[in-house]
């Protein structure tokens, strides 16, 4: 008896049992899966890497083969890997920042998707792996990063008038939320927004970082121009939420850095769903896949979903981020994976 040839979604799926190599993630949360075909029962799957390590991809090429096989209703299978190298900075003009290996940029194109907590748990869960890492809070309007990490002293300066950071949790850190009284705003025109962005990137004793992790505030304003014109950035990631209207305003923010030749490392699904603690229910509040569309669209890796979490909230609010504070929590273990998967990149 023939069996009936297998379906792209059966294919899909099977997928899903093939894991990255070092990571408990398969190959198609990972992003790197770009096409699926079929041509009765041949099944062609075509894979993106970014990496210099050659058994990654020949790992991979083996596994996939192998899962595919085992389908019903498959013929021949041909996996084709493409494989590039990891970003490298690339703006034109741009200078490094003496004592720091990578400047990562998180960026979004709205405020709300909550930019700033991906930025905390990404820096310190790349610190948990064992890089040195930095924090700079570059919304001069809004700061947050003086609460998230509980740091309320104001930093000292060198007799070189250098800035000496804040340090929590073996991460430093530099933000506006230092310098101001926790009611007073940050009135700043144009000029004076410029002159802050490079006194904290370029005035602060960073010393010797493996990361420098910028949280930039939301859009594509004078401090985003500012920083993609000056710093060599190693690449920046977008974060935003699965509805259509901040998938819109996250275009525009990887356009930005594109036309620049900054590097998308990849984009990052916030609050991308709730699960219920009494009963395990999964519920999109903000609609589902919309962050994966959106990065196979831009041609860059989709590094993940976060979900929307009381804990992350709370721990956020106390001044230590979830990655630390609960790092079984399933939004930790998201931040986490997500900051290995940049890691391995370096």
């Amino acid at each position: 008896m023939f069996s009936k040839p297998a379906t792209e979604e059966q294919v899909r799926e099977q997928l899903k049992t093939v894991k990255y190599p070092g990571f408990s993630r398969d190959i198609v949360s990972f992003g790197i899966v770009r096409d699926v075909s079929l041509d009765g029962k041949d099944v062609t799957i075509k894979i993106a890497l970014a990496t210099n390590d050659p058994a990654i991809p020949q790992k991979i090429k083996t596994d996939t083969e192998s899962a595919i096989r085992s389908l019903s209703g498959v013929g021949k299978v041909k996996v084709v890997i493409d494989i590039s190298a990891p970003p490298q900075a690339g703006a034109t003009g741009t200078t490094a920042i003496p004592g720091i290996r990578h400047v990562l940029a998180v960026a979004s194109g709205k405020g709300g998707v909550g930019k700033s907590t991906v930025a905390s748990n990404l820096a310190a869960a790349l610190s948990l792996q064992g890089a040195s890492v930095g924090l700079c809070d570059c919304d001069m309007y809004g700061p947050s990063m003086a609460i998230m990490f509980g740091a309320r002293e104001r930093p000292a300066a060198t007799d070189e008038n250098q800035i000496i950071p804040l340090e929590r949790y073996g991460i430093k850190l530099m933000s506006m939320g230092f310098l101001l009284d926790d009611e007073s705003p940050a009135i700043l025109r144009g000029p004076m927004v410029t002159r802050y962005t490079q006194q904290f990137l370029r005035q602060v004793e960073w010393g010797e970082l493996d990361f420098l992790v910028l949280d930039l505030p939301p859009g594509t304003g004078d401090i985003q121009l500012t920083i993609v014109q000056t710093v060599a950035l190693a690449g920046a990631v977008i974060v935003t939420t699965p509805q259509e209207v901040a998938l819109i305003d996250a275009r525009k923010a990887a356009t930005m850095f594109q036309k620049v030749n900054v590097p998308l490392l990849g984009l990052i699904e916030n609050m991308s769903f709730f699960q219920s603690p009494s009963d395990g229910k999964r519920y999109d509040i903000f609609g589902n896949g919309g962050g994966r569309r959106e990065a196979i669209r831009l041609g860059i890796p989709f590094l993940g979903e976060v979900p929307i979490d009381i804990s992350t909230r709370e721990s956020g609010d106390r001044g230590q981020p979830i990655v630390l504070s609960e790092p079984l929590n399933p939004a930790a273990q998201a931040f986490s994976d997500i900051a290995a998967q940049l890691h391995r990149l370096f």
